[in-house]
C-alpha cells in the first residue's frame, strides 16, 4: 500500500471535533460551525439559512452534519438550498468533517455546516 500526504495549500481543513465543539485551523468553535476553504465561524444551526445561501457563488456542494447520528433536515431548508443551486449532502457530523476534508484536499468547491456531536 502506498500512502500520500494530504495537503490543503491555503485551504482550512477541519482538524477535529468533540462533545460540543469543532477545531478548524487550530481554532476551537463551540457549537455548530460553518466551514469553508477560507475558514470557519459559528453557525446558528438548521434555522440559520442565510449564511448557507451566501455560499451559492462559492461552492458546489454543502455537507450538512446532523450531529452524532444521521437525521433528516427540514424539507423547507433542503428545498431552499437546492432551489438556490447548492448540492446538499446530509450525513452525521463526523462523516461530514471527513468528507469535507477529502474533497477540500482535491481542490473541490465544498463547505460543511455541522452540528456538534
Amino acid at each position: 500500500m502506498q500512502l500520500y500526504e494530504v495537503t490543503f495549500d491555503e485551504a482550512t481543513p477541519i482538524d477535529g471535533y468533540g462533545p460540543g465543539f469543532f477545531r478548524v485551523g487550530g481554532v476551537v468553535i463551540n457549537g455548530a460551525a460553518l466551514v469553508t476553504e477560507n475558514g470557519a465561524r459559528g453557525w446558528g444551526g438548521l434555522d440559520d439559512t442565510q449564511p448557507l445561501l451566501d455560499l451559492v457563488e462559492d461552492i458546489d456542494v454543502l455537507f450538512v452534519g446532523t450531529g452524532a447520528e444521521v437525521a433528516h433536515i427540514p424539507v423547507s431548508l433542503r428545498n431552499t438550498l437546492e432551489a438556490a443551486g447548492l448540492g446538499v449532502e446530509i450525513m452525521n457530523s463526523p462523516a461530514a468533517c471527513r468528507t469535507y476534508n477529502v474533497l477540500l484536499s482535491e481542490g473541490r468547491r465544498v463547505a460543511a455546516a455541522v452540528l456538534p456531536v
